[in-house]
């Protein structure tokens, strides 16, 4: 039996190759998993073209997925640092790569990705637009944004992220309920100031349908871009957000209607108290799309430590419905990241992310964490180092100040809980100061 999309072949009863590994790695249930599919509360994006990819699912009941987004710039030009990123982001557990380059050959960099990379690739056509054409802003027509869209699902990519909440009416809102940060999202604020020098409506509300179109026909996944999400605290969960969010719920409809895939791009900067709350709005709203977050960032006034704010944030979205998190380097707000900050920023996602697996009860999560409880109870370190979310860096720390002992670490030495409660509940006389 043919179909054309993932959520096609769930709705008509076909387990696909993809279905079937994704089942495999989350231990899930192969009849319930394409269930979820087909009411589009899991996604698969997988780019019938893009042959080298290892699918994962992306849903709240799965384990929370990690994005990291790469790319060069008019700042940054070196393709081979950008493609060693990849690389090392695949390698440490990065279930997604974003393509976000703003300069250059975008195309050759996007096709070498796809023919190479097993992640999910996403891309924001957008940016692209702007660089393909070469022509100023107001000049590029709503075919040449459209036929953008075209060229990215050809090229292998897996799902688009499309600024197509912002309409007409939306920016209207926008510009009436007065922000302190206004538009952040750097798609959001082109297509806004194309708007406004234009015209026109949002060529990719204006023509979704055809847009649509060419997701069935390539099976990607459509990203509902957030262009008003909060760019500080101060400016969360306000009107422009949720009427942006109240419009990207009618457009996840109509690509269900047919049967394209979709996540839905959620909030950047918002406090702690708040967060909840998003996720439940935008389950309902959105009929429980998967929620890819960035952060969120928790407050406005850590830069250099952005990667941290954005683990907290993350972790208490994830625990409360995301499925999906952005990841945020120390670069954030400051630079392009270099690997090191790649490196960070993976990791802190990471750990947000398992927090949050563990927090919803997801299969298997707590299990990694009793095995590393074991590892620390038997004073087993090379148990522990293979456990490790980072492996390098726990041997380093451990390399870079060896205990007189073996046994402990250079922190406790004979004074080690863990050494002691071993020894005494053995049988064994302890004896600290003179050992």
């Amino acid at each position: 039996m043919n179909y054309s999309t993932q959520m096609d072949a769930a709705r008509k009863g076909i387990l696909t190759r993809e279905m079937k590994l994704v089942a495999e790695k989350e231990h899930f249930n192969e009849k319930e998993l394409m269930a979820l599919v087909a009411e589009g509360k899991i996604a698969i994006p997988a780019n019938k073209s893009h042959t080298c990819l290892d699918p994962n699912g992306i849903g709240s009941m799965l384990k929370t997925k990690i994005n990291v987004n790469l790319g060069v710039s008019r700042d940054w030009k070196d393709l081979d640092m950008e493609l060693l990123k990849v690389k090392d982001a695949v390698k440490m557990g990065a279930e997604s790569i974003m393509d976000l380059s703003s300069f250059g050959d975008t195309r050759a960099f996007r096709r070498r990705l796809t023919g190479e990379c097993p992640a999910i690739i996403g891309t924001v056509p957008i940016y692209d637009a702007v660089v393909y054409y070469h022509k100023a802003l107001k000049e590029i027509t709503s075919r040449e944004w459209i036929d953008i869209v075209r060229m990215h699902a050809e090229d292998g990519v897996d799902f688009m992220t499309i600024h197509v909440g912002i309409n007409k009416q939306t920016a209207r809102r926008f510009k009436d309920a007065k922000r302190l940060t206004n538009i952040v999202s750097r798609g959001g604020s082109i297509i806004f100031a194309w708007m406004e020098m234009t015209g026109c409506e949002n060529p990719f509300y204006e023509y979704y349908d055809e847009i649509l179109d060419i997701c069935q026909e390539y099976d990607v996944t459509m990203s509902l871009g957030d262009a008003c999400r909060p760019g500080c605290i101060e400016d969360a969960s306000d009107i422009s957000q949720i009427e942006e969010l109240v419009t990207l719920g009618e457009l996840t409809r109509r690509a269900w209607e047919k049967n394209v895939q979709v996540i839905i791009e959620g909030p950047g900067h918002m406090p702690l108290n708040q967060i909840r709350a998003n996720m439940e709005i935008q389950k309902t709203i959105c009929k429980g799309a998967p929620f890819y977050v960035l952060g969120p960032l928790v407050t406005d006034v850590a830069p250099g430590y952005d990667h941290i704010t954005a683990a907290i944030g993350g972790a208490i979205a994830a625990a409360y419905g995301a499925a999906f998190l952005c990841y945020v380097t120390p670069a954030e707000h400051l630079r392009l990241p270099d690997v090191n900050d790649v490196r960070e920023g993976i990791i802190a996602s990471r750990i947000a992310a398992h927090a949050a697996d563990i927090a919803k009860g997801v299969k298997g999560a707590a299990c990694w964490d009793r095995e590393m409880s074991m590892a620390r109870k038997n004073l087993d370190w090379e148990r522990m180092f293979e456990l490790a979310i980072d492996p390098e860096k726990a041997r380093a720390y451990r390399a870079s100040a060896r205990p007189e002992k073996e046994d402990t670490c250079s922190m406790c030495g004979n004074f080690c809980a863990v050494k002691n409660m071993n020894r005494i509940l053995d049988g064994e006389i302890v004896s600290i100061y003179d050992e």
